[in-house]
């Protein structure tokens, strides 16, 4: 889940990173500004300036009608629910850093460059000796002195190295403590006056971890913070209330489409994988779904069904990549009862099941008590497409 800039500034604030004074500001509101400022769309997407999403202003009226120009503006796919107002600050020097996973290393990284205000992946492969990389581990977390060897390595000294080795190892405090998958501030400005101020920033929290941060949870459940080009529909609703019914695993995270093969697919990019595949093959997918990290039976049943009630959607395929970490006997569970309270047939409905993985025995036992077709792993994910679109012929 993406935050929204204020709603990362708020996060940042508690861990005492100086922030710009600012406030949310929106359609028609009467403002008073002490001197310029800047008003930035509240999107979750990055590349905001580049699209026209942030503006500045100097007087009053000026920011009032730059306000409700932003509030109607398509920016990137989005459009804004608020505006955040805060002041221009004088900048003497701009700082990037960040904390994201490295999935290759399976470690958090630290991501450091004395160049801020620009896009850092463009930046390193320019100028890849102005970006600085440092694994940690979650149990040491980033120590106050390699966070300094870090910056030291991008030509830092002095004072400034000692508040930018803070800053860096205070973010990647924020990185741990809420489960993020990244969480970059850029820039990091230092200002006439010797103060480093966090004038933009990004975070990302795992979608998964949601649940254990009551604050963030609240925000994903806030229907009108963000309004995205294409609508949610009462399907998908319903679908995100499902993957809601309890924290455990993936089941729920759907897009609808108007064919006619229902899909249960997922472990890591086999989602994608399978989509595609069923398309080449001719087939009509009745929506794209995400399944995986060991979901409840429960959560598995509601999903089935809900795809099962799509007027036309009398078959389902069930693809995933090799699992270990969800179990097949749970998934089998949740796939029967879910097409038997939909009062139908499971070795008719099941265009194809082939999920190879932790309980795989046990599952296949299900399976077959109720006549279901099994695909083992040596089937592969196209092959498997290829059988449920004709299945569904």
């Amino acid at each position: 889940m993406r935050l929204l800039e204020h709603e990362s500034k708020r996060i940042l604030e508690k861990y005492r990173i100086a922030l710009p004074v600012g406030r949310l500001v929106g359609q028609g509101e009467p403002l008073t500004i002490d001197g310029p400022v800047m008003l930035k769309a509240q999107i979750p997407i990055g590349g905001r300036g580049k699209a026209g999403g942030i503006l500045a202003a100097t007087q009053a009226e000026e920011a009032r009608q730059k306000v409700s120009h932003l509030l109607k503006s398509n920016i990137r796919g989005y459009i804004p629910k608020a505006v955040y107002m805060e002041e221009k600050k004088a900048v003497k020097q701009e700082f990037f850093m960040g904390i994201t996973y490295d999935t290759v290393a399976k470690a958090p990284v630290a991501i450091f460059s004395a160049e801020g205000g620009v896009d850092i992946e463009e930046l390193a492969q320019r100028k890849p000796a102005l970006v600085r990389k440092e694994h940690f581990t979650v149990h040491s977390r980033l120590p106050l002195h390699r966070a300094r060897e870090i910056v030291a390595e991008a030509g830092v000294s002095g004072k400034l190295l000692l508040g930018l080795s803070v800053a860096l190892a205070t973010i990647a405090e924020v990185f741990l403590d809420y489960d993020a998958t990244v969480v970059e501030v850029n820039p990091l400005a230092l200002m006439d006056d010797g103060r480093l101020v966090a004038l933009d920033c990004h975070l990302e929290i795992d979608d998964d971890a949601v649940p254990r941060h009551a604050d963030i949870a609240a925000m994903e459940k806030d229907t009108g913070r963000v309004e995205g080009e294409r609508r949610m529909s009462d399907f998908e609703r319903l679908a995100f209330n499902i993957d809601n019914l309890d924290h455990r695993g993936v089941a729920g995270r759907v897009i609808e489409f108007d064919g006619n093969l229902g899909l249960i697919i997922g472990g890591g990019g086999a989602s994608l994988t399978a989509f595609d595949a069923i398309r080449a093959h001719g087939g009509r997918p009745a929506n794209y779904c995400e399944v995986g990290g060991n979901p409840s039976v429960l959560k598995v049943k509601e999903l089935t069904r809900l795809i099962l009630s799509k007027p036309g959607v009398d078959k389902i395929a069930v693809i995933m990549n090799v699992v270990s970490n969800t179990r097949v006997d749970m998934m089998a569970r949740g796939i029967v009862k879910g097409i038997l309270e939909s009062g139908k047939n499971p070795a008719q409905t099941v265009a194809v099941f082939r999920v190879p993985g932790a309980w795989e025995e046990e599952g296949h036992k299900i399976l077959s008590k109720y006549g279901v077709p099994i695909q083992d792993r040596t089937v592969s994910i196209d092959e498997a497409a290829r059988i449920a679109v004709t299945n569904t012929h």
